[in-house]
């Protein structure tokens, strides 16, 4: 059994410096309508850790990573990552990021990065 298989919550950086989290829920969403996606798990971490983002126009708590995949060739070439910023309370009543995956998906884009 692979590493992600066990665990309930995985944690990565991105590379602004922000803590993101993939709970075993919301990857499971993932797989529910793109089981393919099962092999690609660490390639969507790094999409997390190493891809550029832009925000969401109409919702700025949200944000879409994307990078490019040769590996998902010829269907595919990029994966995309929506990951949604937001503050809560921790046991000591301090606000702390809690910043979560909410989905993820791969797409063609034409013209390269």
């Amino acid at each position: 059994m692979a590493d992600h298989e066990q665990r309930k919550v995985w944690e990565v950086h991105d590379r602004y410096g922000n803590r993101i989290r993939l709970t075993a829920e919301r990857w499971n969403h993932v797989l529910e309508n793109r089981s393919w996606m099962a092999e690609h798990f660490e390639d969507v971490l790094a999409t997390v850790r190493e891809g550029r983002r832009k925000q969401d126009p109409l919702d700025p708590s949200k944000y879409k990573y994307y990078r490019p995949w040769n590996v998902l060739l010829p269907e595919y070439n990029h994966l995309v990552v929506v990951v949604r910023f937001r503050e809560g309370l921790d046991a000591q009543g301090r606000n702390v990021p809690q910043n979560f995956v909410v989905t993820a998906w791969a797409i063609y884009r034409y013209g390269g990065s």
